[in-house]
């Protein structure tokens, strides 16, 4: 481990208890840390940062959380503290997921098979502004083609819903009236949707969302 403790402040966001204890134990050997933040669902952490009472330099957030996607909550973390540090640490090794969570802001992906020498490596590297990433994770990366590491859409709050609604088999007059717009501005929306996912079709559309777990 590191001979030169560095202090830092540390946030868990996990549900996993055996994740925490296994953390618990391997961190204080590399970093001096006061007290390892946890936290089980995203909105205890995100009233956390909130009360403003403890800034955090680096969260290891799991992607599955039991209130929320991880993804729309590293969202939620770099818009109140721009300045932590998020690394994903999950069990999900899908390009498309490594790839949206970057986008969402994270400063690296780690798999939950890491050794702990490769975790405090990472929490480093992302400490000195580094985008890092899990041994694992830099094979897959390496192994993606061109396609896959298109820029993923990025979709209003209403396309989003829209999709969900798609994605349940609602017509768009159904989803119109649900909404309080009209069919043509669901149509809209359809139309936008299969435009940003390239998708010639309403399965094809499906498919790929489905694909980035956006259903």
């Amino acid at each position: 481990m590191l001979v030169n403790k560095q202090t830092i402040n540390i946030a868990v966001v996990d549900d996993h208890p055996i994740v925490i204890e296994g953390l618990q134990k391997i961190l204080p050997q590399a970093f001096s840390i006061t007290d390892i933040k946890e936290f089980v669902t995203g909105i205890s952490f995100i009233n956390f940062l909130k009360e403003k009472l403890v800034p955090i330099d680096v969260v290891l957030l799991d992607i599955t959380l039991p209130d929320r996607s991880g993804i729309d909550l590293c969202k939620e973390i770099k818009l109140l503290s721009p300045t932590t540090r998020i690394l994903a640490f999950s069990n999900h090794n899908e390009r498309s997921i490594i790839l949206e969570m970057l986008q969402s802001g994270a400063s690296g992906y780690l798999l939950k098979n890491v050794s702990a020498t490769e975790l405090i490596t990472c929490i480093q590297e992302a400490l000195n502004n580094e985008i890092t990433f899990s041994q694992e994770v830099k094979e897959i990366l390496a192994r993606a083609d061109v396609s896959a590491l298109k820029q993923l859409p990025s979709l209003t709050r209403r396309e989003k819903e829209v999709l969900k609604m798609i994605a349940e088999g609602k017509t768009s007059i159904e989803i119109a009236k649900e909404l309080f717009v009209s069919p043509l501005t669901i149509e809209t929306h359809r139309r936008n949707l299969m435009q940003k996912f390239d998708a010639k079709n309403v399965a094809a559309l499906m498919k790929l969302a489905s694909e980035l777990k956006l259903v």
